[in-house]
């Protein structure tokens, strides 16, 4: 079942056995943590459209938006998938 997770986040959920129920996009399973690695490595946002093309750029500045709410659980999950961990 997938809940909200503010009722400022129109797009971003968590989803029971969806990405161990980290912060993904909607209907995806793009986590928060993905779009935010490739900005953080110097992706543009129409770039990260590109990459994710069922993503929309108002889901991509809402996850951006996320992220700088919600940086230490972000930046953990970032540094773990770059480190070729679990993300």
């Amino acid at each position: 079942m997938a809940t909200l997770l503010q009722q400022t986040y129109r797009y971003i959920i968590r989803a029971e056995g969806v990405r161990s129920g980290r912060a993904i996009i909607g209907g995806t399973r793009i986590g928060v943590h993905d779009i935010v690695g490739l900005i953080l490595n110097g992706a543009s946002v129409d770039e990260v459209v590109r990459s994710f093309p069922v993503l929309t750029r108002s889901q991509v500045y809402e996850a951006l938006a996320y992220y700088e709410d919600n940086k230490d659980e972000i930046d953990l999950l970032v540094s773990q998938q770059m480190a070729g961990g679990p993300a």
